[in-house]
Parts: structure tokens; C-alpha cells; sequence
């Protein structure tokens, strides 16, 4: 069995891998690297960060972002989320962007892997995965950047506060909420208030 060989035994379907993940199992790293690219038994996804595509009934599937993340963080903990999510929580966003953002602790920057852009936010705090109440918060924080009329959507954010799950959004505005987030959700949870007390 050639060397090349022995490498390409390493590799899982649909895994990211950077060059020092595969200089394990080769004494010709760059060369082999090359070499698979040109068979197209890997792809390069950005300076020293390459994926070995799934086979499937469709033809050869990318690897999946998290994999793609986590290989380019050398990392697993970070949380991805994007703009897109927001369209799920019915307060008028429906604006579909190009983008995956990712909240971690290690790097802040725009980054193409694969072709595809991601932003990275370096953040003390993030929860696991995404629930409906974070995206809340998160779209507050992130209001700037959106480009729907932002009255509008502040003005639904607040009717899905009042009848979202009050003590557990208070404490997700608490953690993640910038200073004028939780100023407005101050504002939004008040009336929310008093309705349940009636």
C-alpha cells in the first residue's frame, strides 16, 4: 500500500481536517495534500483547511459546518447561528442573508471556508444551542445590522416577549443582552406583567 493510500485511510466522509490533522499519518504532508486535491479526494476549503466530501445518492456533499468550525477553531465550543433564524420567530424579518455567524471565544472576522462566509464573534458567554428566547435577545442585539423596518420589528419582538416565557427570557437578557437590549426588554416585559398579574 502507497503512502497516499495509508493517508486516505485516516479519512471519514463528510470530516474537516487542517493540514497538522493530516501530517499525522504522512512524513509528505504537503505533497500528499496536493496531490489529493488534484484527485479531488479532498477539497480546500481555505489556507490549511481541507474536506473530505460525503458520497451521496446526489453526488459528493459537503461537510457540514460544524465540522468545518470546529477543525478551522480547533474547537468545540462555539454556537452557530444566522440572520435566517430570526425569520422563525414571526416578528417581520424575512430578509434571507449569506452569511453564518459564529459565537466563540477564539477568533473575530470574516472568513470564506468552503466558499461560504462566515462572521466569527469572539463572546464571553453563549448558550449551547439556539432557542427561541436567545434568538429574541440576539435579534435585539443584532438590530443594526438587519434590514427590515426596525420599529416594526421591535414592536412584534415586544407583543412575542410579553407571551413568551418570561422568567426564562429575563435571565437569557440578563446574560446575553447588551446594554440597550436589556433597556428595551425592560421596557417589553413590563406590561407582560401586569396582564399575567390580572
Amino acid at each position: 500500500m502507497s503512502k497516499l493510500d495509508e493517508l486516505k485511510k485516516h479519512l471519514k466522509p463528510g470530516q474537516a481536517y487542517r493540514r497538522a490533522d493530516l501530517a499525522r499519518w504522512s512524513t509528505s504532508v504537503d505533497r500528499h495534500i496536493k496531490q489529493l486535491v488534484e484527485q479531488g479526494v479532498l477539497k480546500k476549503l481555505s489556507g490549511g483547511l481541507y474536506a473530505f466530501p460525503k458520497e451521496t445518492a446526489f453526488g459528493l456533499a459537503p461537510a457540514a459546518d460544524k465540522d468545518v468550525v470546529s477543525a478551522f477553531l480547533k474547537d468545540d465550543r462555539f454556537l452557530l447561528a444566522s440572520p435566517n433564524a430570526y425569520n422563525s420567530l414571526g416578528v417581520g424579518t424575512t430578509q434571507l442573508y449569506d452569511k453564518t455567524v459564529v459565537y466563540n471565544h477564539k477568533r473575530h472576522g470574516e472568513f470564506y471556508l468552503g466558499g461560504r462566509r462566515f462572521a466569527f464573534r469572539v463572546k464571553p458567554h453563549f448558550p449551547k444551542s439556539l432557542m427561541k428566547e436567545f434568538l429574541l435577545v440576539d435579534l435585539v442585539n443584532n438590530l443594526d445590522q438587519l434590514a427590515e423596518a426596525k420599529d416594526e420589528v421591535l414592536k412584534r419582538v415586544m407583543e412575542r416577549a410579553v407571551v413568551s416565557d418570561s422568567p426564562r427570557l429575563r435571565r437569557l437578557v440578563r446574560t446575553y443582552g447588551n446594554e440597550r437590549t436589556k433597556k428595551f426588554f425592560e421596557r417589553a416585559l413590563r406590561p407582560g406583567e401586569l396582564q399575567h398579574a390580572a
